[in-house]
């Protein structure tokens, strides 16, 4: 019963084969090999378009250097209040913008509006010398609560955001997870809708440890080659990154494993749905569920070796979150609904 978090899963038989071939022999450093050229040629098929693809270790480093690519020093990037790039990476991106700021704004369900940015704008007047100057949107795809941005919304912000001269970034940890559940292209959910750059995340879905920074505008991607170096993100024996991203992309693999993490989360949240005293939080939309557990299930779950976050305490429950993954099984999820349901 291990839901604490995607990031627990082991890694997909068809990546860490990948790594084994990759193993065999020597090929040139830094990215000059050809499992990283077979990576970038198949993201951009993938995207429909030229791209520039960077393959970096982890997602804070593409959130980072993604935003410190479209962000001055004097800027300022809003983000959701509850965005991983605000709460949960210890500020690298403000790091690595050189002192830029994050500004943090409400929302529902944690998704940002046209409204909530037009309202942002006021208080920092773009051409102020006191004023930090709006540069860019970062928006989370999946969102910190489980939630999807439709087609629609991104296109929404990114209209608000030309029209103030700002680019759009997105965080793209779960990004298979969100585009399985809209049922769209990955162009579409993107540089169709008017997205710039891309953190576009592979390890949460079944790599051993691969994410891309994929920028949709020549002219943006110029310094990054300098920057990856320099934040320590270009890797000596590069082609074991290509080989994992390949290995992910290959056949439509990405898209079936989130395909089955997305459906494992639904029969999670319906069987808590239907113990006495537990709600849902947030709309189910991927493969996180945001849950309030009464507190004797919470209790026997915890006994039982039960792996999932406490979020936050409510006066009816334990708010808890829930994550699926692409090795989540049938029996995880009966075994805790059973479980759950045994202490109520």
């Amino acid at each position: 019963m291990k839901f604490a978090s995607d990031n627990g899963s082991g890694v997909a038989p068809e990546i860490m084969s990948a790594l084994a071939d990759a193993n065999d022999g020597s090929t040139p450093g830094y990215g000059a090999d050809e499992y990283t050229r077979d990576a970038c040629n198949r993201l951009a098929e993938v995207f429909e378009h030229d791209v520039a693809a960077f393959l970096v270790t982890t997602g804070t480093a593409a959130n980072a250097l993604n935003l410190a690519a479209i962000t001055h020093p004097h800027g300022a990037v809003f983000v959701h209040e509850r965005a991983h790039v605000h709460t949960d990476e210890c500020g690298a991106p403000e790091f690595f913008m050189h002192g830029a700021k994050l500004l943090p704004l409400a929302g529902e369900h944690g998704k940002l509006t046209p409204a909530a940015i037009e309202q942002g704008l006021e208080g920092f007047a773009q051409g102020v010398v006191h004023h930090p100057q709006a540069q860019a949107i970062s928006l989370s795809q999946v969102t910190e609560s489980g939630t999807v941005y439709s087609v629609s919304e991104i296109e929404a912000l990114s209209v608000l955001a030309k029209k103030h001269s700002l680019r759009v970034h997105m965080d793209g940890a779960r990004f298979a997870n969100a585009l399985v559940s809209l049922g769209c292209s990955p162009a579409e959910m993107t540089w169709k809708a008017g997205v710039d750059v891309l953190s576009f995340g592979a390890t949460k879905n079944g790599a051993m440890g691969v994410e891309a920074v994929i920028v949709f505008d020549e002219g943006i991607a110029a310094d990054l080659p300098f920057m990856c170096k320099r934040a320590g993100q270009l890797m000596s024996k590069g082609r074991f990154l290509g080989a994992q991203m390949a290995a992910y992309l290959k056949g439509g693999l990405w898209l079936d494993m989130a395909a089955h993490a997305n459906g494992m989360a639904p029969l999670l949240a319906a069987g808590i749905e239907k113990l006495p005293g537990a709600r849902l939080r947030h709309p189910v939309q991927a493969n996180q569920v945001f849950a309030v557990l009464p507190k004797p299930a919470h209790k026997a779950l915890i006994a039982a070796g039960a792996a999932y976050y406490p979020w936050e305490r409510e006066p009816d429950g334990i708010a808890v979150r829930l994550v699926t993954s692409f090795c989540t099984s049938n029996e995880e999820v009966e075994e805790f609904l059973s479980i759950a349901g045994g202490a109520l």
